[in-house]
Protein backbone atom coordinates (compact mmCIF):
# COMPACT_ATOMS: atom_id res chain seq x y z
CA UNK A 1 0.00 0.00 0.00
CA UNK A 2 1.30 3.38 -0.37
CA UNK A 3 1.09 4.92 2.82
CA UNK A 4 2.84 7.91 2.16
CA UNK A 5 1.16 8.84 -0.66
CA UNK A 6 -2.75 8.70 0.92
CA UNK A 7 -1.55 10.43 3.71
CA UNK A 8 -0.72 13.59 1.35
CA UNK A 9 -3.68 12.87 -0.50
CA UNK A 10 -5.19 13.02 3.19
CA UNK A 11 -4.09 16.15 3.52
CA UNK A 12 -4.72 18.38 0.76
CA UNK A 13 -8.18 16.60 0.26
CA UNK A 14 -7.21 14.85 -2.77
CA UNK A 15 -9.70 12.00 -3.76
CA UNK A 16 -8.72 8.95 -6.20
CA UNK A 17 -10.88 10.87 -9.07
CA UNK A 18 -8.41 14.08 -8.36
CA UNK A 19 -5.41 11.44 -9.29
CA UNK A 20 -7.61 9.81 -12.42
CA UNK A 21 -8.19 13.42 -13.89
CA UNK A 22 -4.56 14.19 -14.01
CA UNK A 23 -3.41 10.25 -15.05
CA UNK A 24 -6.08 9.98 -17.61
CA UNK A 25 -7.45 6.47 -15.54
CA UNK A 26 -10.31 5.59 -14.20
CA UNK A 27 -11.15 5.80 -10.66
CA UNK A 28 -10.84 1.86 -10.32
CA UNK A 29 -7.64 1.85 -12.05
CA UNK A 30 -6.10 4.37 -9.04
CA UNK A 31 -7.84 2.66 -6.22
CA UNK A 32 -6.15 -0.29 -7.54
CA UNK A 33 -2.58 1.27 -7.35
CA UNK A 34 -3.27 2.35 -4.08
CA UNK A 35 -3.97 -0.68 -2.53
CA UNK A 36 -0.81 -1.92 -4.37
CA UNK A 37 -2.86 -4.68 -6.45
CA UNK A 38 -1.26 -3.08 -9.39
CA UNK A 39 1.53 -0.37 -9.63
CA UNK A 40 1.47 3.43 -11.10
CA UNK A 41 3.89 3.94 -14.04
CA UNK A 42 6.73 5.93 -13.63
CA UNK A 43 5.23 8.29 -16.24
CA UNK A 44 1.78 8.27 -14.01
CA UNK A 45 4.07 8.78 -10.77
CA UNK A 46 5.79 11.81 -12.24
CA UNK A 47 2.33 13.37 -13.82
CA UNK A 48 0.93 13.14 -9.97
CA UNK A 49 4.05 14.52 -8.47
CA UNK A 50 4.15 17.78 -10.87
CA UNK A 51 -0.10 18.05 -11.00
CA UNK A 52 -0.67 17.60 -7.35
CA UNK A 53 2.47 17.75 -5.29
CA UNK A 54 4.69 19.80 -6.68
CA UNK A 55 5.84 21.13 -3.21
CA UNK A 56 7.51 17.99 -2.76
CA UNK A 57 10.94 17.76 -3.61
CA UNK A 58 12.11 15.69 -6.91
CA UNK A 59 12.77 12.79 -4.90
CA UNK A 60 9.39 10.66 -5.92
CA UNK A 61 10.40 7.75 -3.22
CA UNK A 62 8.50 8.84 -0.55
CA UNK A 63 5.31 9.25 -2.18
CA UNK A 64 5.93 6.13 -4.32
CA UNK A 65 6.97 4.05 -1.73
CA UNK A 66 5.42 0.48 -0.90
CA UNK A 67 4.87 -0.28 2.50
CA UNK A 68 3.33 -3.94 3.77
Amino acid sequence: MLLNLKAEMARKRLTARDLAQVTGLSETSIRNKLAGRTVFTVPEAIKIKVELFPEKDLDMQYLFQEVS
